[in-house]
């Protein structure tokens, strides 16, 4: 059971993320109190079973019925196990499994019952981050980068830099540091940049039952097709101008483009094709960054990280290079914005999600018996 404490100045706030990759949770405490970070605590990693895996990816991309009750369960489970090891919690960050996202149609889905989290944990837990952001205009996504800026701050960085999230699918955040705050205008530009590490772990569980390209051996051994990485990148979502937002599986069609190509050809393609998305996106920044830094699934693959450093003009190194812990950055990102949405503070802004206004979305739901 988590300890509540009494509220100060600096809140230690656990946050919690479930990717698109279908993976497990990631749990992390960061103390902060909704403007700077103070310190990073203790973290944690609940996986995923492959059957918990198998309701997730029946549930994909629909917003109700069996499978969305049956992926609620899963969710609200994995998160209460993943959570309840901490001590001295004051709030909770709880992003839930995001199923569909559609912002210029029915919406956003994020199952996950916050209320039900916050009587199991006994403290307060932020839920339904992105729906507020969507209903004014906004894409909902993505919401890490008001920390990411909180990050370039906390890193001493101070001319522009990138924070390059490859996950399920990618997204970058432009920071200029010079900045007082994140909402100011010319802080933040951030957007998704395509596809990234889904489609190619989609295709190799499929093909070979593996959950993604371990170390990219397999794209290593292969050679890029260039006639199908054009064909993507013919794909209108590149001419867009960002702010802009994916769904998991909007370029699900990429499996098809690689259909006839063995499994290392397809591979080193797909892999090829995350990067040249990267560098399509980095076209929109207000100036080029001083260095790439790289948060998520995607820095462990070399032969993604290799083609990353041959297409952009910049430095490209994984997060860990200035300190931060890639593997957590979005859980601490989600117990950043719980203490933001406590305490009235905007979590996305018209450069980040192409939101109307200023905005704090969230839920806060507190235990009835604490």
């Amino acid at each position: 059971m988590l300890k509540a404490k009494r509220t100060e100045a600096v809140v230690r706030a656990l946050g919690a993320m479930s990717g698109t990759s279908l993976d497990g949770v990631d749990a992390a405490v960061v103390e902060t109190d909704g403007a700077a970070i103070h310190a990073f605590g203790a973290h944690g990693y609940r996986a995923y079973s492959k059957e918990e895996q198998a309701v997730l990816m029946a549930a994909l991309g629909k917003w109700a019925g069996p499978e969305v009750e049956a992926a609620t369960a899963v969710v609200d489970r994995a998160h209460t196990e993943a959570l309840a090891g901490f001590e001295d919690i004051e709030l909770v960050g709880f992003h839930g499994q995001t199923l569909a996202h559609e912002p210029r149609g029915r919406g956003t889905l994020q199952v996950g019952d916050g209320q039900a989290l916050a009587e199991a944990l006994g403290v307060p837990v932020v839920w339904d981050f992105r729906s507020a952001d969507v209903e004014m205009g906004g894409e909902g996504a993505p919401l890490a980068p008001f920390f990411h800026f909180a990050c370039a701050k906390w890193i001493g960085a101070v001319k522009p830099v990138a924070f390059l999230n490859l996950g399920g699918v990618g997204n970058i955040t432009w920071v200029d540091p010079g900045k007082a705050k994140p909402e100011d205008e010319g802080a933040l530009l951030a957007f998704d940049t395509g596809p990234a590490n889904a489609p190619l772990n989609d295709l190799l569980r499929q093909r070979r039952g593996l959950a993604f390209d371990e170390g990219g051996k397999i794209a290593a051994r292969g050679k890029v097709a260039t006639g199908a990485l054009e064909l993507f990148l013919a794909e209108g979502y590149f001419a867009r101008m960002p702010p802009k937002s994916l769904d998991r599986n909007d370029f699900s069609e990429m499996i098809e483009l690689v259909s006839e190509l063995s499994d290392e050809d397809a591979a080193a393609t797909m892999t090829a094709m995350c990067a040249a998305a990267v560098a399509q996106g980095m076209e929109h920044c207000p100036v080029p960054p001083e260095q790439v830094l790289v948060t998520g699934g995607g820095r462990h693959n070399p032969v993604l990280m290799e083609m990353l450093a041959v297409s952009l003009d910049c430095p490209v190194a994984p997060v860990e290079e200035v300190g931060l812990d890639g593997d957590m950055l979005e859980a601490q990102a989600f117990a950043y914005l719980a203490v933001r949405v406590a305490r009235g503070l905007a979590t996305s802004c018209p450069s980040t999600t192409g939101v109307r206004a200023l905005v704090g979305g969230g839920t806060v739901s507190r235990p009835e018996t604490a």
